[in-house]
């Protein structure tokens, strides 16, 4: 791939220096122009970008790692196509400017227990968090593993994750093709399957590395060491390092167990024990969450600072009421003061002159009125009611007597349809001097509002987006769902793009995850049977019909996923349905008729020819006892 450094991806993002390339992916640092900070930036090498299952799994990528909310995962900030210069399918990151564990390994391996719990805490609390909404790495190395230069450890790269929250991303063979095979489990070499216990596998052999220094397998191919890890089993630690406590070496042990059953179910489990064995080993050491490193408000600081607002509070109103006491005793008592001059009230008695004059003057001013009405409505035209005409009418109802019309307003009604009059200024019965202009207010019609796509948003931003269109939030409910992660909207009601009134009400339904349903085994049983009841289960079964000399014909051979207590209702059962023997021995059937040696042969699935007229068979084509494929044509001769 072209070095795209100095290229502005989607008018947002320079790219300013190339950081690592692989395969699939080139990672730069980079400039977002817009809220002025650095990122990483992921762009797709140009010859994947017309793959849509590549191009699916990087999608896939930034919404496995968008779904996780944890200080030890590298986050997900963009994601898109760039759509003007160079075309690159993007997705933009937290920038850790640092190493990988990998070039610790390189530089200090073996570490010491003090260090491998530093860096591993860290590491293992980040998977829990995946694990715990079922997102499974699939892809846990030593170079998927950041130590910024602060020492923060972020993981990263989910890119072959899969999990109910992202769905399926790849067939068994690509994730055997696309994992790192020094730390693949024997189950994903096998079958291309994976789960919690997948990572725990990968985690300790990474575990193993940094105690030792080297990978538990060597070969010159990736086959051999995928070999060796589905046929051998990875020495205890204390054979390579005998410094190794016996705990982690026990721990190590169990996580790098072939059968998956034998491992720690998964990362949460493993914290649990990593943190046991932590304080087993050092019982003084603080078990505080490393993954964190916040350091703690000073509780010290805040209460002196509100001691000191307190006190400054207090002595104002103190203050304050001292003065006001003092106000109020002054009030109460100011006939006790000495020397205060008494106060007399005395009523006067208005004059008949004053009487008259004002009665001339209220008759005056009642003429001024009078006459200023007279006088201000002289030569001025009654407007007529407008109310319920269109705006055609009503103009041409006001021309009649000298006036003119025009739109003042256009508003909502319930009540006037759209393009008609609600009302006007003046009025119907006001006046207006002649060749005046009333403006009318003309209807809008219903006020609807449209219900917005809601879906995969969280109730929250959900309420705020109704309540800035004017609309209210009901009832909330929790329903499963296969598409919708846990936690976010999933359905409303009314549905998208519906018209209703302002303050309607909104229902929200959100998703409660995958619904949980126990998965029973077919083996051995009829694989109709199988078929009919694992798809009225709610499961996506793919059947493979294929040969077996031990199983009879139309039973169940295998089941992937064989059982389990619960399973997400829609996981994909693959079912091994037997077509019986592939080769048959074809039997004697000399002398017999040709009828009955006829349904001897295709009993045993065999296709029959006959030749000659008689009535016993004389010969066979292949002969008896010969090994042929069902299916076979054998020729009989009668004679």
């Amino acid at each position: 791939m072209a070095d795209l450094t100095g290229e502005l991806i989607d008018n947002r993002y320079l790219l300013q220096r190339s950081l690592a390339a692989g395969g699939m992916a080139s990672i730069y640092a980079a400039l977002d122009t817009r809220l002025d900070r650095q990122v990483a930036v992921k762009i797709m090498h140009p010859h994947l970008a017309n793959d849509e299952a590549f191009v699916s799994r990087f999608i896939k990528e930034a919404k496995a790692t968008a779904a996780l909310s944890h200080p030890n995962i590298v986050s997900i900030q963009d994601q898109g196509w760039n759509e003007g210069g160079v075309p690159a399918v993007f997705i933009v990151m937290e920038l850790v400017e640092g190493s990988t564990l990998r070039d610790l390994i390189n530089e200090q391996a073996p570490v010491s227990i003090e260090s491998l719990f530093r860096y591993l805490s860290p590491v293992v609390s980040a998977l829990a968090a995946a694990h715990q909404i079922g997102i499974v790495h699939r892809d846990i190395k030593p170079e998927n593993i950041l130590i910024s230069h602060d020492g923060r450890v972020k993981v990263a790269d989910f890119g072959l994750a899969v999990g109910a929250v992202i769905g399926q991303t790849l067939t068994a063979e690509s994730s055997v093709v696309l994992g790192s095979v020094s730390y693949l489990s024997p189950e994903q070499v096998q079958r291309g399957v994976a789960d919690a216990r997948s990572d725990i596998y990968a985690l300790g052999i990474v575990i193993f590395e940094m105690l030792t220094g080297k990978k538990p397998y060597d070969g010159q191919t990736p086959i051999q060491i995928a070999y060796k890890h589905v046929n051998e089993r990875i020495p205890n630690l204390r054979e390579i390092n005998p410094n190794t406590p016996q705990e982690v070496a026990d721990l190590i042990y169990a996580a790098t167990a072939p059968n998956p059953d034998d491992r720690p179910k998964d990362a949460q489990e493993f914290l649990s024990q990593l943190r046991g064995i932590e304080v087993k080993i050092d019982p003084k050491r603080r078990q505080m969450s490393l993954e964190l490193d916040l350091p703690p408000i000073k509780s010290s600081v805040l209460n002196k600072a509100n001691k000191r607002a307190k006190v400054k509070v207090g002595s104002a109103l103190a203050g304050l009421k001292e003065k006001t006491s003092q106000i109020i005793t002054l009030k109460g008592n100011t006939q006790q003061l000495e020397g205060a001059p008494a106060v007399v009230t005395k009523t006067r008695k208005t004059s008949r002159r004053v009487k008259r004059n004002r009665a001339i003057a209220l008759v005056l001013l009642l003429s001024l009125i009078f006459g200023g009405y007279t006088l201000f409505n002289a030569g001025r035209v009654t407007v007529p009611s407008l109310a319920g005409m269109s705006q055609k009418e009503a103009a041409a109802a006001v021309a009649e007597i000298g006036l003119s019309a025009e739109i003042g307003e256009e508003i909502f009604s319930e009540d006037i349809p759209a393009g008609r009059v609600i009302s006007s200024t003046p009025a119907g019965g006001g006046k207006i001097a002649q060749a005046g202009i009333v403006k009318l207010i003309i209807s809008k019609g219903k006020e609807r509002i449209l219900i917005p796509n809601l879906i995969e948003l969280t109730p929250d931003i959900a309420t705020q987006q109704l309540a800035d269109l004017g609309l209210r939030v009901g009832e909330i409910f929790e329903v499963f769902s296969a598409q919708i992660k846990k936690g976010f909207v999933a359905k409303i009601e009314p549905a998208v793009g519906a018209e209703v009134k302002p303050n309607s009400i909104v229902n929200l339904f959100v998703s409660k995850g995958n619904e949980q349903v126990p998965l029973a085994s077919y083996v051995g049983l009829g694989g109709e049977q199988a078929l009919s009841e694992l798809t009225q289960a709610g499961f996506d079964v793919s059947p493979t019909y294929k040969f077996s000399d031990t199983v009879l014909t139309g039973l169940v051979i295998s089941q992937t996923p064989e059982s389990a207590p619960l399973v997400d209702k829609g996981s994909e059962i693959t079912l091994d349905i037997s077509k019986g023997p592939e080769f048959v021995f074809i039997p004697n059937v000399i002398s017999k008729s040709s009828n009955q040696a006829t349904l001897d042969l295709e009993n045993n699935g065999l296709k029959v020819v006959v030749k000659g007229r008689g009535d016993k068979v004389i010969s066979i084509s292949p002969k008896q006892g010969s090994k042929v494929k069902v299916g076979s044509t054998v020729t009989i001769s009668l004679g």
